[in-house]
């Protein structure tokens, strides 16, 4: 694999100090890549932990930022989640490392200038990495819809997730919300961020995709030939902007691919248990994951970032499938607490069948001309 130089943490600092004083750099527009995927990478979730034995830890996020260059053989990290402090971390350890960083704050069920604040302090630390060069591109969030209380109806994602499912909202009213903060989070973007501007959409949402440099779709769909794949994305393609794959993956069980992304809904979380009979496939996930890798590359697509590299509080447990949550998760990796029923146990990761893959197709990307 080639190794980039990355920024240091002391020219790092010390030109952040003087950022006011720094001359203005112009961005560099994002090429279209005429053949091959110009940036391979993985999503990176940053977040508190919803036990004691998950929460935050800086020095296992620096020892997994490593092996998603070394072992991984990406050469892009998506660093999403909430919390400034973890983000920027973050995001610092991957410019250290020489990795390209899409840096993509997703603040959940908050007030919308919250989200806005979060996200605009965000963007003002991507544009320090950038003028003192790092490779970024900065995202103003993903999926609003789903994140941005008062679009669809539902004070929680869940609840959302659930209204949107059953129909029970306007879309007409939902457009005209998505369309005005979407306007509102870019032009903030625009005013802290002086790089590649972006934003991670689904699927089938309407985006005025001309407030962006980098169009970014959050990618779950499932055919069983490749020329399916291609006659779907070209259409994103047709603002004549760099296509990023924000996400694409799926879960751990047979048949999860087509599930598409509502693979993860097959808990009962009441229970804490697997619904129904799935069958675990490593291989399932490795499969699905490889052939759209081989798509993108066909395409010539900006960027792609499977979703995603760990999950902690969806723990793999080969002792009892009925509680083995990583069927449900779409990491390319599994977790595995010390004690598992134990909320402060420590635990760790372990690659799975889709990780070798990646890392072999990864790998490949590097060594091509």
């Amino acid at each position: 694999m080639e190794k980039t130089k990355g920024i240091t943490r002391a020219r790092f600092l010390a030109g952040a100090a003087a950022l006011g004083a720094a001359a203005t750099v112009l961005p560099s527009r994002p090429a279209v890549a005429a053949g091959g995927l110009g940036h391979r990478g993985v999503v990176y979730t940053v977040g508190e932990g919803e036990t004691p034995g998950t929460a935050w830890s800086a020095a296992r996020m620096r020892r997994d930022i490593r092996a998603v260059r070394d072992r991984l053989h990406a050469d892009t990290v998506d660093v999403t989640g909430d919390g400034v402090e973890r983000l920027t971390a973050t995001a610092t350890e991957a410019a250290e490392q020489g990795l390209h960083v899409w840096l993509q704050p997703t603040l959940a069920d908050a007030p919308e200038r919250d989200i806005l604040e979060h996200m605009a302090e965000c963007g003002r630390f991507a544009e320090r990495l950038r003028r003192h060069g790092a490779s970024v591109d900065f995202s103003v969030g993903c999926e609003f819809w789903l994140f941005v209380p008062g679009i669809v109806p539902g004070a929680t994602v869940m609840d959302r997730v659930r209204n949107m499912m059953e129909g029970d909202f306007d879309p007409v009213k939902m457009q005209r919300r998505l369309d005005r903060f979407t306007a509102k989070a870019a032009a903030l973007g625009r005013s802290v961020f002086h790089g590649n501007l972006g934003y991670a959409a689904a699927q089938d949402d309407e985006v005025d995709w001309r407030l962006f440099d980098v169009v970014g779709i959050d990618y779950y769909s499932y055919f069983r030939h490749p020329a399916d794949y291609v006659r779907e994305l070209r259409k994103y393609q047709r603002w004549g902007k760099p296509l990023a794959i924000t996400e694409f993956g799926t879960c751990t069980y047979r048949g999860a691919p087509q599930a598409g992304g509502m693979g993860w809904d097959v808990v009962d979380y009441d229970k804490g248990e697997i619904k129904g009979h799935l069958v675990r496939s490593e291989h399932t996930q490795a499969a699905y994951l490889t052939d759209l890798v081989r798509v993108f590359e066909s395409m010539g697509l900006y960027a792609a970032m499977a979703f995603e590299f760990v999950t902690p509080d969806a723990p793999h447990r080969a002792d009892d499938p009925r509680k083995d949550l990583d069927m449900a998760s779409y990491s390319i990796t599994k977790a595995i607490k010390d004690r598992p029923d134990d909320p402060r146990s420590g635990w760790h990761w372990e690659p799975k069948e889709a990780f070798h893959a990646l890392a072999r197709q990864y790998g490949r990307c590097a060594r091509r001309p």
